[in-house]
């Protein structure tokens, strides 16, 4: 196949940079997995969409598709590529294996869980869970923390800092969280083994963070700590951000690293970031790799209804939770209508996996190449897409009623009931439309049951038999993100790591082994408070999902969540690449 030369990367080649494997995996071979676009979870969910040109060796779909889905080739550390060849010996010794096992066991091993409504650091005891696994990762990369550059902010939202030799280029962020969701103490004993083991059996580590994220974070920092101990001396520095309240919003942890780094690099100061997010697997007999380009925008409205109490053998026709019922069921009765267009990232997503997927179902592939050209087409496949509810949630805007009250006794009217609707905004749209049609869709129901209403702070009409008031009951809500250009430098460099990686880790050689598609994220990252440090925003950590269709993987948030050691070590592979290639590129 056709691939793409930038003049802005090192040289793609595998000589020396990809040998040839002396060794087996001291692990069990990777499972099949096939979770591309419809993979659901706290870590989100990823769709795919084109770059620009690429052919294939089967000519009658490269044809149709020509001008889609390029492929940058595998790339490889060529200035580096003795001191790449030294650690893919490390890689492959049993010694180092059973290490990074250790590591991540270990990690496992020391509780950070965050809950909802936390009272500030200092003050809520509950964050002092934090200081005994900070004085882990002090004992456990000793080179880290004597060589790089460690700053505590917020008491336990962590900087590391390794200085490039050449202060002018811009440095790479990488971000992990240190927290991890609270494991319900009436689902324990349904755990393969117990949630803060970290045990390993052989295949698997097992405990809760073993993927979501102390994978992350302790794959960087192992990453780090083995670099160092090669002698290895960036030339662009290298920047690790650790959150510590992800999983509760980020606003004690990643929001507040934000600033102190954008005093400290400046709007726009790195190459790009980098943080937890989607991996690869296979699709339609292909395997893709999804990187996280952007992230659906996130808003809580609550819709409150008041109206008089008193006595209920005395009813109204209507009591308030009446009335909140019926405002439910019209708002579930009428979900946000599907738009799918052609510059959606979802729909060039499609066309990456009909120019690649290989087993990709005939009719389908025909209604995509169709489509590029005939609103007709185009219009069957958006039907198609709606037909599917995970596709349909991620492209669209959707609506979840997951929280409701009212009332306090038996015989006593409810002067108020409350419900919150949770929605997760398109990338193609915006909070302002999401919520100005919430107002839309009720202002009949407001004027039927003549009620006052108010609608994020503003009187929409006015009644006399009640109140209907629609707010945001925790905070502003969050617009999608930012789009990340597949373009650019950064994920272009990003793209050949990842591609390199995989080929390296199975000794493979060649550019059709994996394919890289850009995706976009249904849940939220704390990249969301680092839009203004890079305009390169990726979620991706190249984890290997397994086998999971729909659902959500490794049993993250959820009981028996693990890692297989051996995508941790890919994992870890991955990172380590990434820097060495992140610090020869000449244009990021």
């Amino acid at each position: 196949m056709q691939e793409k030369t930038l003049d802005f990367l090192p040289v793609a080649s595998e000589p020396h940079a990809c040998p040839k494997p002396s060794r087996k995996s001291k692990f069990k071979a990777l499972l099949h997995v096939l979770i591309l676009a419809l993979v659901a979870g706290a870590i989100g969910t990823a769709a795919f969409h084109g770059g620009t040109s690429c052919g294939r060796k089967d000519s009658s779909i490269a044809e149709t598709f020509d001008g889609t889905c390029g492929q940058v080739d595998v790339l490889f550390p060529q200035r580096h590529s003795q001191l790449w060849a030294n650690l893919t010996a490390t890689f492959g010794s049993r010694d180092y294996q059973s290490k990074t096992i250790t590591w991540l066991s270990e990690a496992i091993q020391v509780p950070t869980e965050s809950w909802d409504a936390m009272g500030p650091v200092g003050e809520d005891p509950r964050w002092e869970v934090l200081a005994p696994f900070h004085e882990y990762l002090e004992k456990a990369f000793p080179l880290v923390y004597s060589n790089l550059k460690v700053t505590k902010v917020n008491t336990y939202g962590i900087i590391y800092e390794w200085k490039g030799t050449s202060p002018e280029l811009k440095p790479v962020l990488f971000a992990a969280h240190q927290d991890v969701v609270p494991v319900e103490t009436n689902t324990v004993d349904e755990w393969n083994y117990p949630p803060f083991s970290g045990h390993f059996d052989g295949e698997k580590i097992w405990g809760r963070g073993a993927s979501d994220d102390k994978s992350g974070l302790i794959g960087v920092l192992v990453a780090l700590e083995t670099l160092i101990s090669h002698g290895y001396q960036p030339t662009r520095s290298i920047v690790l951000a650790s959150g510590f309240d992800e999983e509760v919003s980020g606003l004690r942890g990643a929001a507040t690293l934000a600033p102190v780094l954008q005093d400290l690099y400046g709007k726009n100061g790195f190459a790009f970031v980098i943080d937890e997010g989607s991996g690869f697997g296979k699709e339609y007999g292909t395997t893709f790799a999804m990187v996280g380009t952007a992230e659906k925008g996130y808003t809580d409205v609550e819709v409150k209804v008041a109206s008089a109490g008193g006595h209920s053998s005395l009813p109204p026709d209507h009591t308030s939770i009446g009335i909140l019922s019926a405002m439910l069921t019209h708002l579930e009765s009428n979900p946000f209508k599907l738009e799918f267009s052609r510059d959606h990232p979802l729909y060039g997503s499609l066309q990456c996996l009909a120019t690649h997927a290989t087993n990709m179902p005939h009719d389908l592939r025909k209604l995509i190449r169709a489509s590029t050209t005939s609103d007709d087409a185009m219009s069957k496949l958006t039907s198609t897409m709606s037909k599917d509810r995970s596709m349909k949630n991620l492209i669209g805007t959707t609506q979840a009623i997951d929280l409701i009250s009212g009332g306090i006794k038996a015989n006593a009217l409810p002067e108020q009931a409350a419900a919150i609707v949770n929605h997760r905004i398109s990338v193609t749209s915006s909070l302002k439309a999401t919520k100005d049609r919430d107002v839309q869709l009720l202002t009949g129901l407001a004027s039927q049951f003549n009620l006052s209403f108010t609608a994020f702070g503003e009187v929409v009409a006015r009644g006399s038999e009640g109140s209907l008031t629609l707010g945001d009951p925790f905070h502003d809500g969050l617009e999608p993100a930012p789009i990340t250009s597949t373009d650019a430098a950064p994920f272009q460099v990003l793209s050949g790591t990842i591609r390199a990686t995989f080929n390296s880790h199975r000794g493979l050689t060649g550019p059709d082994h994996i394919f890289v598609t850009p995706g976009t994220m249904s849940g939220n990252t704390d990249t969301r408070y680092y839009w203004d440090l890079a305009p390169s925003i990726f979620r991706y950590n190249h984890q290997n999902f397994g086998d999971v269709l729909i659902g959500v993987p490794k049993g993250i948030h959820t009981v028996n969540e693990y890692m297989e050691a051996d995508s941790f070590m890919e994992m870890i592979e991955f990172f380590t690449m990434l820097i060495l290639n992140t610090d020869e590129s000449t244009h990021l």
